[in-house]
């Protein structure tokens, strides 16, 4: 009998979510157009950077070292200087990002074999752009040196030769993808849930289940098991088209992605049904879900690594849920983690699931006497 009554409101919840064409719409489109978006838009990288260079040196080192820079694919606009007087407008009106003075003896110090050097001006209103613009112009230096001590037959004291581990070619999007399947996941499962209570309560059908022979938790297992099945199967279908539709590959085992995937999903409705559970409006509850999800999503190491964080946000970040699964997504997809190093950033996820969950019980059940 009871499980009759918790599966006719897990039937009645996702006909709601699904019966209406709009909602169908809000809960499959939205999500694979950010996925297109954010793939291409949301990026550390730095490309078709600006360049200005004033070239004093009339040899054939400083024109040679020119040409490659016009040759870089980093550099999409090249601007040339006549005088020094041209480069702080160009920086200052961010028509380029960098300017690189080569000096009047710069070919004839190469060819003496005196130490040669030219000056790099960075904008450092966007540090760090221009700390990646300034690694590829010594990218593209440092190649020409070691072109030059080949030729006059130096040898190198010292020959660095870089490998990336897993991902090898540092394909952005391969870090992206990833880290959008947690994101959109917690986008999705947090918004189903945290307006569920709350849109019950304005329609006045909230009232109906107070009627019903159902208990509160019947209620809420009538409310969570839904979010979770909808929750995980966006984040499958995130999942797919990150595999499918970019080619980020997948490395790991699906099933531990399941049961990771299940996990945070299950954390996430747990915070999503404690926001709805004490709001009384939709307007109440999508305020707490932004405040919830803004520090989530920045703090998560997504866009700076938690170590550069201070020690004591560092601790605080034990309790967003989001920070254990990028681990575990990025992870799977690059490097086939094993099950210990994944049951590492689970088990975390499972206790945030089970207290969310009692506290959003608990308040519901208070709201119910």
């Amino acid at each position: 009998m009871i499980k009759g009554r918790i599966g006719a409101l897990i039937i009645k919840e996702l006909l709601t979510l699904f019966r209406d064409p709009k909602s169908r719409m809000a809960l499959i489109s939205p999500p694979i157009l950010q996925l297109v978006i954010f793939s291409f838009a949301a990026t550390l990288e730095v490309k078709n950077a600006s360049l200005m260079i004033l070239n004093n040196d009339s040899g054939k080192h400083g024109y040679e070292l020119v040409q490659r820079f016009a040759g870089s694919p980093m550099f999409s606009k090249i601007k040339f200087a006549t005088n020094k007087n041209e480069i702080k407008p160009a920086i200052d009106e961010q028509k380029a990002i960098a300017a690189i003075h080569i000096p009047i003896d710069f070919s004839q110090k190469i060819e003496a074999n005196e130490p040669s050097s030219m000056q790099v001006i960075l904008d450092g209103r966007r540090s760090n752009a221009s700390q990646i613009v300034n690694g590829y112009i010594s990218q593209v230096t440092l190649g020409y040196a070691q072109e030059l001590q080949s030729k006059k037959g130096f040898v190198p004291l010292a020959l660095t030769l870089d490998r990336n581990w897993f991902n090898e070619n540092l394909l952005y999007i391969w870090f992206t993808l990833p880290s959008l399947v947690g994101i959109l996941g917690t986008l999705i499962a947090i918004i189903v849930t945290s307006l569920s209570i709350a849109r019950e309560r304005e329609l006045g059908t909230f009232d109906q289940l107070l009627v019903s022979p159902l208990m509160p938790y019947e209620i809420l297992l009538g409310k969570t098991i839904p979010a979770i099945i909808v929750g995980v199967g966006e984040s499958l279908l995130i999942f797919t088209a990150a595999i499918l539709g970019f080619g980020v590959p997948f490395t790991g085992s699906f099933l531990l992605l399941l049961l990771s995937m299940f996990a945070f999903t299950m954390s996430i409705v747990g915070v999503g049904l404690f926001i709805s559970s004490i709001s009384k409006t939709q307007q109440q509850a999508f305020i707490g879900t932004f405040f919830f999800l803004v520090p989530a999503i920045t703090l998560s190491g997504y866009a700076a690594p938690i170590e550069n964080m201070p020690i004591w946000l560092q601790h605080a970040m034990s309790i967003n849920p989001l920070k254990y699964y990028l681990i575990t997504l990025k992870g799977l997809f690059l490097k086939s983690m094993p099950f210990a190093e994944v049951w590492t950033n689970t088990w975390p996820l499972l206790i945030i699931g089970t207290f969310t969950l009692f506290l959003a019980w608990h308040f519901f059940s208070r709201r119910l006497e």
